[in-house]
């Protein structure tokens, strides 16, 4: 019963960490768009939403990458 419990819970907690993280997604693409700090193809929409919901529901610290190149040409 106890295992049970805990892993309900630990669904739950990991269904608000992702419906928050969404959600800080959703409202990084609007304000980039509607600053028009940066125009983001869907392909460049996709890795960024990718990365940040990484970083955002990992649940350990994560470790910077500086790119020195890119693979658009």
């Amino acid at each position: 019963m106890l295992q049970r419990q805990q892993a309900s819970a630990v669904v739950a907690a990991r269904t608000k960490i992702v419906e928050g993280a969404v959600g800080m997604v959703d409202l990084a693409l609007d304000y980039l768009s509607k600053k028009e700090i940066i125009e983001l193809d869907e392909e460049r929409k996709a890795a960024m939403v990718s990365n940040l919901l990484t970083v955002l529901c990992s649940d350990r610290g994560t470790q910077p990458v500086v790119n020195t190149g890119t693979i658009y040409q």
